[in-house]
């Protein structure tokens, strides 16, 4: 893109603009608010005994403290999509950040189960939100290595595992759950701090009509990253008329309209179009069970480390020792993820979105099967090591897919009823890991996993079209 071009797309003033220090700063602040909310999630992996020793609570109650988490997502992943959508990125990053840390803090106070109950709800919601951060940071980043860049800003959720499961470690067998709730919410906190600072999206100022702001905020992108990016028009980032009508095109080339920013349907009316049955279907069925594999994955190794079964199946440790070994193989299993962030990362704009998702869900399936059968520590420690590396994997490249499919104006509302629909699976998950798990029924409950996994990649597989190496669209073509 030169200086003197008349005319130019958000596309090629974000490959002029590159990846440089604006990017780096977003990518720190998109950081925290993963951070904040791997850090809420795996609360559920450490606070459910405590909770349940302290107010003397039936496994079904326990369960239910995970199971409300999710119930809140719901919720909140759907609503927040909408809010961003509607009223752009920034508000919704305000509004999931702000409902987080209170919720979350509130937790730390709770004077009985019905309040932990409401309060972890009211989190959850708040969490439910949180895909926003990826559809904001993605419509920042060019499209050349984009996937990597979105992998990177997908580690810092590693990174919160990790940090959740040291400091669970550290202040649960001192202090108590109550201090580690409260702890764990301030990422959340720091990302409201922050929040002033934050720009709102291009592509949605873009899809809005706002075009000077939109420009404003790419010519301070330039100009941090040392940049100049022209004088010519900002236009619409499709040039060329498409003729096909295939869901493919629709979804990825849409026509270059005058009037794209003034479509009159609403962002859930595009969505639910006959355009996007198949692709919604099953970018919904990839959610679901990728969610439930990856927290059945987690809470498997809490339940078969916390020696509360009386079953000998494939418990790792004896219960004398329990408290310490839970923290420790939530930890090991949390560094599962890293070497899942480097395979993903390396793969997916080598061989693509779907083929790297695929591959990595069977190898996932196959380390999971070796538990079907009593297994000793080390060796089931190992498979649940690996099953995860596999699965957090697949689940990093979902949250770059999903995105990518969507137009601008309906990416955080499409992005969003598909994480809603992922939160079931987390809602059904606890049930399934606590209770076949303490029931003696370990090898039901990894059965379920394997073909929750499975059909995933047969998901992955039937989606009708890859995304790597294509411009994001921003507007649904029309027929």
């Amino acid at each position: 893109m030169g200086d003197f071009d008349p005319e130019f797309t958000l596309d090629e003033a974000l490959a002029t603009i590159g990846f440089g220090r604006y990017q780096y700063l977003l990518l720190a602040y998109g950081g925290l608010g993963w951070i904040a909310e791997a850090m809420e999630m795996m609360i559920l992996s450490f606070i459910g005994s405590s909770v349940q020793s302290e107010w003397n609570l039936s496994p079904t109650e326990k369960s239910l403290i995970s199971t409300i988490v999710f119930a809140g997502m719901l919720v909140g992943a759907s609503f927040w999509g909408i809010v961003s959508d509607s009223f752009g990125r920034k508000k919704g990053i305000l509004g999931v950040a702000t409902i987080t840390a209170v919720g979350g803090l509130l937790s730390a106070f709770s004077p009985n189960y019905i309040s932990l109950i409401i309060f972890r709800c009211i989190a959850g919601i708040g969490l439910g939100g949180m895909h926003i951060f990826t559809s904001w940071f993605l419509e920042f980043v060019p499209t050349p290595n984009r996937g990597a860049w979105m992998i990177v800003l997908s580690s810092f959720w590693t990174v919160g595992t990790i940090f959740e499961a040291a400091l669970a470690w550290i202040v649960s067998p001192s202090l108590g759950w109550r201090w580690l709730v409260a702890l764990s919410s301030v990422l959340a906190f720091i990302v409201l701090l922050f929040y002033g600072f934050v720009p709102e999206s291009p592509r949605f100022l873009f899809m809005k009509g706002r075009i000077v702001e939109a420009r404003s905020i790419l010519e301070s992108a330039a100009l941090l990253n040392g940049i100049s990016l022209g004088t010519g028009m900002l236009i619409s980032d499709q040039r060329h008329d498409h003729d096909t009508a295939s869901e493919n095109t629709h979804l990825l080339s849409p026509k270059r309209e005058k009037n794209y920013c003034n479509s009159s349907s609403s962002s859930l009316s595009v969505l639910f179009s006959m355009k996007l049955i198949r692709t919604n279907l099953l970018l919904w069925f990839l959610y679901f069970g990728n969610t439930f594999s990856y927290y059945g994955i987690i809470l498997l190794t809490s339940e078969l480390s916390s020696g509360e079964s009386k079953c000998a199946d494939i418990t790792l440790h004896s219960v004398k020792d329990q408290n310490s070994s839970l923290y420790i193989d939530v930890f090991l299993t949390s560094l599962a993820e890293l070497p899942g962030l480097i395979l993903s990362a390396f793969v997916v704009d080598r061989l693509g979105r779907k083929l790297s998702m695929a591959l990595m869900f069977v190898l996932g399936a196959i380390l999971l099967l070796p538990l079907l059968s009593r297994q000793n520590e080390i060796l089931a420690t190992t498979l649940l090591f690996g099953a995860r590396t596999f699965i957090s994997a697949t689940f990093t490249v979902a949250c770059i897919y999903a995105p990518e499919v969507y137009p601008t104006n309906i990416r955080s509302t499409g992005v969003g009823i598909a994480t809603a629909i992922g939160r079931i699976g987390g809602m059904v998950c606890p049930l399934v890991a606590v209770g076949l798990v303490n029931g003696c029924h370990q090898a039901a409950a990894v059965v379920l996993f394997v073909i929750a996994i499975l059909l995933s990649g047969l998901s992955v597989l039937l989606s009708p079209f890859e995304t790597n190496g294509r411009n994001l669209s921003d507007n649904l073509g029309n027929t």
